[in-house]
This record gives structure tokens, sequence and C-alpha cells, in this order.
């Protein structure tokens, strides 16, 4: 077995050992069924299922009023349950950490289309609902206010897709929160090379004669080509660089990538899962958001490079919200430097120290 091949089994082992032996409670999981789901598409789903990971317990005030909960979203492709990895849990929610879950509840769903929750490749394939990101926010905050008896959170934060999500929790339900805080994301639609790359990763599926309008028996060749855009889309050329130097490191560890995704992806949820930011604009409702907002991009993201100057422009907008760009270095990972809470771990520290909405302000 060659040597990255010994490294990634290494981390994966070490992983799990994290999840067996995590310094906060155990995780629990459920579904909640909303029966009769309207999409903004008009279509409706009879049962539409979402499934949560919850680790700690929802405490109220004198009021009746939830104070410590938080929401915590994925990006495209995930699950909730990937924050339960070393990397983040391991650096965010145990005793003593930021969002230590003996003090915090912790609310980590999986968005429509993701995870456990109802999916294309369930039954229904390209007959599946054309969610969008607004139909995944409303049916959040259907689980945790009907089902998980929440009234009101902490903190909204979220990472790539979940990034975006947090920018719709904010003007969408403005008097719901105390705090957001959106991971490698930007509040305008999604154009230029990002929309392009999305649009080949779909294009590489459907115009794969094995995709046979969604109805294949086995993955069809274009999920690889897929996977192809979607590595370009989310690398980090200096990181990537120091990890495979040679020729041989390089296309093994590329190997190893297509590997990975291939087993957890499947053609027909790939292509609604990028599809689903079609139609996402935060910038027209951006003067709505009430809360305080810290924004933060890695200056070495391909996903949301800086130098396009969006978020300068678009931050000034929202009354209490602060652009963080944090510099690339040894310690950035590019796009996923959002899963890193050991690098912007010390703003969401001083997000949390900011004064709350006052009544009438938030809730």
């Amino acid at each position: 077995m060659r040597l990255l091949s010994i490294i990634a089994l290494l981390l994966c082992l070490s992983n799990t050992a994290v999840l067996a032996q995590a310094n906060h409670p155990a995780p629990t999981e459920g579904d909640y069924l909303i029966r009769d789901f309207k999409f903004e598409s008009g279509e409706v789903l009879p049962e539409l299922r979402l499934h949560y990971t919850t680790i700690g317990k929802a405490v109220r005030d004198k009021d009746g009023v939830v104070r410590n909960a938080v929401l915590i979203m994925h990006g495209t492709t995930g699950s909730g349950r990937g924050f339960l990895s070393r990397g983040f849990a391991g650096g965010l929610l145990g005793s003593g950490q930021l969002l230590d879950a003996t003090k915090y509840f912790i609310i980590l769903p999986d968005a429509i289309g993701h995870g456990k929750s109802s999916r294309p490749s369930d039954r229904l394939r390209m007959r599946f609902p054309k969610y969008n990101y607004n139909d995944m926010v409303v049916a959040q905050y259907r689980l945790i206010t009907e089902h998980l008896g929440v009234n009101h959170l902490r903190l909204v934060m979220g990472t790539s897709m979940g990034g975006m999500h947090t920018w719709v929790w904010g003007y969408t339900y403005p008097d719901f929160m105390d705090a957001l805080m959106p991971l490698a994301s930007l509040p305008v639609e999604i154009a230029g090379r990002n929309r392009m790359t999305r649009k080949m990763i779909i294009d590489s599926i459907k115009d794969d004669p094995e995709w046979k309008n969604g109805e294949y028996t086995s993955q069809p060749r274009g999920l690889v080509s897929a996977i192809h855009s979607l590595i370009f889309m989310v690398s980090s050329p200096l990181q990537w660089q120091r990890s495979a130097p040679t020729r041989e490191q390089s296309e093994e560890m590329l190997k190893n990538l297509i590997e990975r995704y291939s087993s957890g992806l499947d053609a027909n949820d790939m292509i609604y899962q990028f599809d689903s930011s079609r139609d996402y604009n935060p910038s027209p409702h951006l003067e709505k958001i009430k809360a305080p907002l810290y924004a933060i991009n890695s200056a070495d993201d391909q996903v949301n490079p800086p130098e396009l100057g969006l978020m300068e422009k678009e931050i000034k907008r929202v009354k209490r919200g602060r652009y963080i760009l944090i510099p690339i270095s040894d310690r950035t990972r590019g796009h996923g430097t959002h899963s890193i809470p050991a690098i912007w771990g010390e703003h969401l520290k001083e997000l949390l120290a900011e004064p709350r909405p006052r009544s009438g302000e938030g809730r």
C-alpha cells in the first residue's frame, strides 16, 4: 500500500476513534416526517423525511425561550454527521470549548436531498421535487420548531452550502437568532466560474448515455466526470502541491479522492444538490438581517476567491455585519478551511460576545 493510502487509512481509523471517545455527550439521531410538504416549485411531497443529529439538551429561560440552541449546517453532498469529525467536533464541541455541548444544544440536520433525509435516490429519482435553498431552510425551520420544540437559536452557522443557508436564515427568520456565522460563502447570486463549475458537474452526468434520464441501475460513468469538476472546485493549489510534490504522489492523491467521492455519491442526488443553488441570491434582502453576523472566508478558497471583491461591497448592507478574510497560510486548506475551528475559532468567540439583539430586534 502506498504512502497516501496508509495515511488515509490511519486518518479514517483516527476519526472513528474520536467519534467513539469524543469529549462531549453522545450524539442522538432521529427523523421527522413532514406531511404534504409544498416546495417553491409548487410540487408537493406526501412525506418529506428530515434526518438530524443532536448533541446536548435544550435549556429554557423563565419565559420558556430556548437560549442555548446552535444550528450548524453542512455543505453540498455532505451531512450533519460530518461535523462529528476530529477536526470539527474535536476542536469545538468538547468540554470547555467554544460550543461545549454540555452547555449548548447542538443541532446538525441533513438538508433535503442529503445524508439520510429524503433524496431522489430513495425512489423517485428525477421525479423528486426540484428543491432549492429556500425549501431547505424552511424544512430546517419546521424541524427545529415543530419537532425539536426550539423557539429560538443562540447561533446559526454553516459551511459552504450551509454558509449560504445561514444568509437565508438571517433574512427569512431575522428575529429567531442571536448571531450568524456563514463560513466559505458569498451573499450573492451564484454566477461566473462558480455557476459554470456547477453546470459542468450537472452536464457531465446528464450528457452520459449511461445516465438514462435518471433510470440507471448502476452509477453512470458521468458521475466520475462530475467528480473531476468537483475536485477542482474545492482544490487548494498550495496545500495540494505540498501534499503531492511528485507525479506519483499526485496521481495517487487523485485516485484516492475519486474513490472517496465515488463511494458516497449518487448521480441523481448530485444533479439535484448542485442545481438547488440555481436561484440563491441574498443580496436584495441583506438589510433585513438583524442579528450580528460574521462572514468568514479564507484567501485560498477557490469557490469564493477574494479577488472578486463581492463580500466587501455586500457586507456594508448588513447592519451588524463584519467580514473576516483569513490569510493563506500553512494552516489553511482552501475551501475546506471552513471545517477547521482552530483557524477561525477566535472570531466565533468574538461573535458570541457580541450584545444579543434587544427586544424587538431579535426574539
